[in-house]
Order: C-alpha cells, then structure tokens, then sequence
C-alpha cells in the first residue's frame, strides 16, 4: 500500500474553500453535540490558571481515554508527515494520496474525541497546565515568524540576523512542531459547546487541514497562511470579551496581534507600499481610538504581545543554533 502513496494527483483547486467548510461544519456539529453535555458537574472556577472544564474526580479511565487517543493521533501525525517527507518530497498543484490519508486520519481522531467527550468527558487538562496549551500555539506563531523572517523580515522589512542554518532547520521540522501544537491543544480541551471552545475548535480544524496538505501549493498559499497566523488575534479577543467584558484586557490581545500583522505579516503577501501605509495609519488611529476612550496610560498593551514575540524569537533561534552545533559531526 504505501508503494502507492507517492504521486495520485486529485483537483485541489477549492481545496482551501473545502476545508473551511469542513471546519465549519465540524464546529457546528460541536455545538450540536455538546448539548449532551450540560448535566456535567464542574468545580467552581478558580482564577486564571484554572481550567474549569474538567471532571472532579477523574478515574484511570477518563485520564487514559485522553492520553491514548492524543499519543495515537500524534504518533499517526508524525509518521505521516516522515513518510512525505522521506517518499514524496515534491510540492502539486493537486493531493497526493498521503495527503487523502491525513485528512481522513485527522477526520478520524476528531470523531474519536468527539465520542470519547461524550463517554468520559476529560481532556488532557486534568493532568497539565492551562499555560501549557496556550504556550503551545504562542509557540507555533513564533516558529513562523522566525521560518519566515528571510521572506518578509521580522520588522517593518528588517530582516534579522539569524543563519540560513537555523532557518532550513526550522523550515525542515516546521510540520512536527506545528502538528504538536494544534493536537495537543485539540484533545486539552473536551468537546464542549461554550463559544471559546467552538472558537478554538474552529481554528485548530484549519490547523489540521492545513497539517493535512503537505507538499500541496495550497499548503503554501500566502494568504491562507496569513489567514491562519491572523485568526489567533480573532480568537484572543472573542475569548477576552467573553470572560471579562468589555472592560478587560480584550485591546491587549486585538491590537498586540494585529501589531504584528503590521510590522511583519503583511509584508509577505504582495501588498503594494500605499496598501500598507493605510493598513498601518488605520491601525494607529484605531488604537488611539480606543485607549482614548480606555485610558491612554494603558496603551502600553499594544506592544506587549509583539515584544514577547520577537524576544522568543531571538530565544528560539539561539536555542536552535545551539542544538544544531552541538549535534553536528565533528570534523577531524
């Protein structure tokens, strides 16, 4: 069978159009199902760094139906993104069969969730960290930024200095790290139906469909690319609205990303120099709009999530930089 998974090309046009309609569908059907759901008793909520949704006396059940199913979904995820790599190797204009496989195995694990949802409820929250899911995905935005940084540098055009080195290593491995970040954070939660998790639930659909495409030139498009780094700014917001109000720290999250939409994303997509001026002169006004109204002495929120970002990104690729050199053959 796996003889036969290299070269099968099947119309990919819409592809992208199919996927977000998948996506959409599947959330729908999370709604839909999480209905089931309401009779669960929860803890009451304890601050920021508790997870709400998760079961007052788990069982060893209920932990391993979580860990089982995550650790065959990423093993699966894994091997197949080895196989494209190892036997494809080669971008199309249409899908390969590995790409057909991925996006069934992907279909699969997500109906396994959904009914492990309904049968045991947990995710892999009981177990770890609410930080550790959102690290997850702060770090895959990060990836990018420093995959990308050659491309349509890192600031305003700015290329920073970081070695063709240590961005081939970063390009070559993008798949494993971008796959675990988007399973992992998909079997965090359980399938529930708040907004913030049909929100969430969306977007990690896009993430798996996109996971899906390797060695497509849909999985390369700009634009759907860009879309996908700027729905994390759509989701933070929401999901800051939703649990503080209007009064919360919703501008934080809205304009820190949509800052680095400005200094850095949209200079990758062929946009002409007067389409950014605008882009960027509306995003100041907007700004100033608001934290008129919010209080200027809290207009430090705009730069928090940008100077986080780029401070990983300098980490990051000195962490890779030295992982790299210190596996690398020594010479005699």
């Amino acid at each position: 069978m796996l003889s036969m998974l290299n070269d099968v090309r099947r119309p990919v046009r819409g592809v992208l159009v199919w996927g977000l309609a998948a996506s959409a569908l599947l959330t729908g059907l999370v709604w839909v199902l999480g209905q089931r759901l309401h009779g669960v008793e929860l803890l009451p909520d304890q601050g920021a760094s508790w997870y709400y949704w998760k079961l007052p006396d788990p069982t060893v059940w209920t932990r391993a139906s979580a860990w089982l199913g995550y650790a065959a979904h990423q093993l699966v995820s894994w091997w197949l993104i080895y196989y494209a790599q190892t036997r494809v190797r080669r971008y199309t204009d249409g899908l390969h069969r590995i790409n057909v496989i991925a996006l069934a195995a992907n279909g699969g694990f997500i109906a396994l969730h959904a009914l492990q949802t309904q049968v045991f409820y947990d995710g892999l929250a009981q177990d770890v960290s609410i930080f550790s899911s959102q690290g997850s995905v702060v770090l895959l935005l990060v990836w990018v930024l420093l995959m990308e940084n050659r491309r349509r540098g890192l600031v305003l055009t700015w290329s920073a200095p970081i070695s063709a080195q240590v961005v081939a290593f970063a390009r070559r491995y993008h798949g494993y790290l971008f796959s675990w970040a988007a399973i992992y954070t998909f079997w965090y939660h359980p399938m529930e139906s708040t907004s913030g998790h049909l929100i969430g639930f969306f977007y990690m659909f896009l993430l798996l469909v996109q996971s899906s495409l390797m060695f497509t030139r849909a999985h390369t498009n700009r634009w759907w690319t860009l879309t996908l780094e700027l729905l994390v700014a759509v989701h933070g917001t929401l999901v800051a609205v939703m649990n503080s109000g209007p009064d919360g720290v919703w501008p934080m999250f809205l304009f820190g990303f949509v800052a680095i939409f400005v200094l850095t994303q949209m200079h990758g997509v062929g946009l002409s120099v007067r389409a950014r001026w605008w882009i960027g002169g509306a995003f100041v006004v907007a700004a100033l709009a608001v934290y008129s109204w919010r209080g200027l002495g809290r207009i430090d929120e705009v730069v928090r999530i940008p100077l986080i970002e780029y401070l990983l990104v300098a980490v990051l690729a000195l962490l890779i930089w030295a992982g790299v050199r210190m596996t690398r053959p020594v010479r005699r």
